[in-house]
């Protein structure tokens, strides 16, 4: 009687799993089964030919191409920086609100009216912002005597804009996120420190940071996930220039599929892409092992 009902419960199991099963392997493994196939091919997506290439895409991708290993340094700056202007500011305005000052929620408000915006309108409003002349960024500095740059126009202002419009949208979400994670830490322990004579900030740097760094590893992670991810902006605000100055990988990877149509050169940057990924969940669980104590 107690296998039958073992049985029952493990076919219901099953049987629950199984939409969720099948949308996986229809949305994500067949699709990445096809793309780690189409990279060994010489694939025009014109005209629909396609030949057996061998390694020669992974061989001229990482060794005779130029433009890829710099779209991966430009895609490096670009992680690293938005994931260090995003975490930064999310932490700050999560600690700031945590406190519950006046205003907290209209503050919170804001910041969260740029996460429903879509990155396309998102990506235009400040496309229009950062305009050399007339544009409302540098309007602002010629208050103060500031000549700004021509910032969608110019190599270094132009990764610059790009990285912080990028880390600007999402600092709403990633607020909210810190601060259920400071608001679940246990008040006896800020207590007892400050009854102790600990400053604020000796409680912030040795109890708060500790005590939510689990939280703060997965915002770096999917933050750093999500900027390999990133095309609105770079194709809505500088097309990949100037002179390449954008142009992180997916842009690149766009540039050869739906461009040049070489489909299979292509589908070789997507697979190196998805293991640059793989190798940052790996990281992240090492570090999260190593580093961060949940009790």
């Amino acid at each position: 009687m107690v296998a039958r009902r073992r049985v029952r419960e493990t076919l219901t199991g099953y049987l629950l799993i199984t939409p969720q099963m099948l949308g996986f392997a229809l949305f994500v493994l067949v699709p990445l089964v096809s793309v780690v196939v189409l990279s060994f091919t010489h694939t025009d997506l014109r005209s629909g030919v396609s030949k057996p290439a061998g390694w020669e895409n992974y061989r001229e991708l990482l060794t005779g191409d130029s433009t890829f290993w710099h779209s991966l340094a430009v895609t490096g700056v670009f992680a690293l920086g938005l994931v260090v202007i995003n975490v930064g500011l999310s932490l700050g305005l999560a600690l700031v609100l945590y406190r519950r000052p006046p205003g907290a929620g209209v503050f919170l408000t804001l910041a969260f009216l740029a996460v429903i915006t879509s990155q396309a309108a998102w990506a235009l409003v400040w496309r229009f912002l950062l305009q050399g002349k007339g544009g409302g960024v540098n309007e602002f500095l010629s208050v103060f005597g500031i000549t700004g740059p021509n910032w969608l126009f110019e190599s270094q202002p132009s990764l610059v804009a790009v990285t912080v419009v990028a880390a600007l949208k999402t600092v709403g979400l990633k607020a909210v996120i810190f601060l259920a994670a400071l608001r679940n830490m246990p008040s006896e322990t800020l207590e007892a420190a400050r009854l102790d004579g600990a400053s604020e900030w000796r409680v912030t740097r040795h109890i708060v940071l500790p005590l939510i760094a689990p939280t703060t590893l997965v915002v770096v992670l999917i933050t750093f996930i999500g900027s390999f991810q990133v095309f609105d902006y770079i194709q809505l605000m500088t097309h990949g220039g100037p002179a390449h100055a954008t142009s992180v990988l997916a842009y690149y990877l766009y540039e050869q599929a739906f461009q040049l149509f070489r489909t299979g050169y292509a589908s070789a940057i997507a697979v190196v892409l998805f293991g640059l990924t793989l190798l940052l969940v790996a990281a992240q669980w090492w570090a999260r092992r190593r580093w961060v104590h949940s009790e």
